[in-house]
C-alpha cells in the first residue's frame, strides 16, 4: 500500500491527532511518529504522562501493522518506562515488525527523545482482519 494512502488513513485517528502525534514515515512493517511535549502532556509531577507515550507508540504500531494493506487491531500491548521526559522534548517512536503471520503480527516500538536516549519500549501483538484498506470510516462530529 502507498505511504501517502496510509498517512491519509491515519488522519482519521483523531485521538492521536488531538494529542499532537504526527506520522513521519511508514512502510510495510515499519513506521515512525513524533510528539513534541507541551504542558497538556504533563502529569502532576511535571513529567510526560504515560498515556501520551502510549498514544505515540500506539499510532506508530498501527501504521506499521496496517501498512500491509489490511486492517489490523492490537490484541495486547505492554509498555516499559525507562526514563522521564518533560515539556519541550520531542519524542520519536519507531515501530518495527518482529513477526508476521497469516492473521497475527508482533511489533517492537522504541521511544527516544531528541538526543536519541531510549525513554520507553512498547511491545504489541495485532490481529489482522480481512478488510482491505483504505477502510471506510463514518465521519463523526
Amino acid at each position: 500500500m502507498e505511504t501517502e494512502q496510509i498517512k491519509a488513513f491515519f488522519q482519521n485517528d483523531r485521538f492521536a491527532a488531538n494529542a499532537g502525534v504526527k506520522l513521519l514515515e511508514v512502510r510495510e512493517g515499519y513506521a515512525k511518529a513524533s510528539l513534541t511535549i507541551t504542558p497538556e502532556h504533563l502529569n502532576a509531577g511535571g513529567r510526560t504522562q504515560g498515556g501520551a507515550l502510549f498514544t505515540l507508540a500506539d499510532l506508530a504500531l498501527a501504521a506499521a501493522a496496517n501498512a500491509h494493506g489490511t486492517l489490523a487491531f492490537s490484541l495486547s500491548s505492554h509498555i516499559t518506562f525507562l526514563r522521564g521526559s518533560q515539556q519541550g522534548d520531542t519524542l520519536i517512536a519507531e515501530a518495527r515488525e518482529r513477526y508476521i503471520g497469516r492473521t497475527t503480527g508482533c511489533y517492537q516500538i522504541d521511544i527516544t527523545n531528541q538526543e536519541g536516549k531510549l525513554l520507553a519500549t512498547f511491545e504489541s501483538s495485532v490481529f489482522r482482519m480481512n478488510d482491505k484498506l483504505p477502510f471506510a470510516t463514518a465521519p463523526t462530529d
